[in-house]
């Protein structure tokens, strides 16, 4: 299974998190590590070369931090240009069908905050809604989600530990998807 990593920090250098799992991802050659901010620190898309990155993997991974209860903004602006109609869904918009989507998350957060009696008020299933459902439209197969929260107070062994679960998770041949 060809897997992309569509890794989208702002300040990637400078990321404990992102960048640990990046580094880890980095060991193994089957995965496509492709950066965004380090590809278009100008913010201009090349929309074509996008395109046929995602036709050439069975499996997508979003990687990012969790940013106002969404994604960083230039991984909006690549699902509004890439994702476009006739291509990702509408007539002729079954260029991604059948393959696979998931998101490796970093919240700074802790995993408490996110319920809803925490001060989150919500699930980050229910906070990932519109990206599970923009699975469901342009027709992948939506992974259940990889989040690793409070990263402020991950120690350097847990995130060892969590980088090497996160290769499983990108890794893995079947994981259990979601159509919700």
């Amino acid at each position: 299974m060809k897997t992309l990593v569509i890794i989208t920090h702002p300040n990637l250098e400078n990321s404990r998190i992102n960048r640990r799992w990046m580094e880890e991802l980095k060991k193994h050659e089957e995965i496509t590590i492709h950066s965004l901010y380090q590809e278009y620190p100008d913010g201009k898309i090349n929309v074509e070369q996008e395109q046929k990155l995602l036709e050439s993997h069975d499996r997508i991974i979003l990687q990012f931090p969790f940013f106002w209860y969404s994604t960083p903004s230039l991984l909006k602006q690549w699902q509004d240009e890439v994702l476009a109609y006739g291509y990702a869904y509408g007539p002729g918009g079954d260029k991604l069908h059948g393959k696979e989507l998931g998101l490796a998350i970093s919240t700074f957060g802790p995993e408490d905050s996110y319920q809803p009696t925490g001060y989150n008020n919500f699930t980050m299933e229910t906070l990932t809604t519109p990206l599970q459902q923009t699975s469901n439209l342009i027709g992948t197969k939506f992974m259940p989600l990889f989040v690793l929260n409070g990263v402020a107070h991950v120690t350097d062994e847990e995130l060892l530990e969590n980088a090497k679960a996160y290769v499983k998770y990108v890794t893995q041949p079947k994981l259990e998807t979601s159509n919700a």
